[in-house]
């Protein structure tokens, strides 16, 4: 009798450790899975919190865009799975100016937003090491895709150092006026081993 409870308590002692295990392998894999990955939200956008906290998954702003630009998270993102989210890379956010998804939420989620200057979905930024304009190559696309152009985006003409015949064209971002639609990292033409921008999510 002493044996089976002692053996019962040494079963039952392990589906507890278990159970912790699992519980802190789950809560590493959530925490791990969206600091990795956070999510780059639509126009309208005013913080993680606050949009959890409004967003009923309805996905009408996903209907709503002309683009089919915005998705919903998928089960890494864990209790925000379902959510409307970007991947700027295949699909950028065009910025219409009457911004339906904004318009189509109904509970406010996406809201605050007039003109493109209003959003804030997150910010450029540029990887020297990997931007060929910063390599001496001619290049641009960055800069020409971008719908907030010489105000988000602007182009810094200098010398390569020590060379006083040959420039370099490189893009500088504005972090005041950059908005964060993706637009650059759609068109980047790097790819190898990654895009040579990103937007780093509000």
């Amino acid at each position: 009798m002493l044996y089976g409870e002692r053996g019962g308590v040494l079963k039952f002692g392990g589906v507890i450790a278990g159970c912790a295990a699992l519980a802190v392998v789950a809560d590493g894999i959530f925490r791990v899975s969206t600091a990795e990955a956070a999510p780059l939200r639509p126009p309208g956008y005013q913080g993680e919190s606050d949009f959890l906290s409004l967003c009923i998954k309805c996905g009408k702003c996903m209907e709503s865009c002309p683009y089919l630009a915005l998705r919903p998270a998928p089960a890494q993102y864990g209790a925000a799975v379902g959510t409307p989210i970007l991947n700027v890379r295949e699909q950028a956010c065009r910025l219409c100016e009457d911004f339906p998804c904004v318009n189509a939420c109904p509970t406010h989620a996406l809201r605050d937003v007039e003109q493109r200057s209003d959003v804030n979905m997150g910010k450029a930024v540029i990887d020297e090491d990997l931007c060929i304009s910063f390599k001496g190559m001619r290049c641009e696309v960055c800069y020409r895709a971008c719908p907030l152009i010489d105000t988000a985006i602007t182009i810094d003409f200098r010398h390569r150092e020590g060379d006083g015949i040959h420039a370099i064209f490189a893009p500088q971002i504005s972090d005041e006026d950059c908005v964060g639609c993706g637009l650059c990292v759609e068109r980047c033409v790097v790819s190898d081993p990654t895009v040579a921008i990103r937007i780093e999510p509000a």
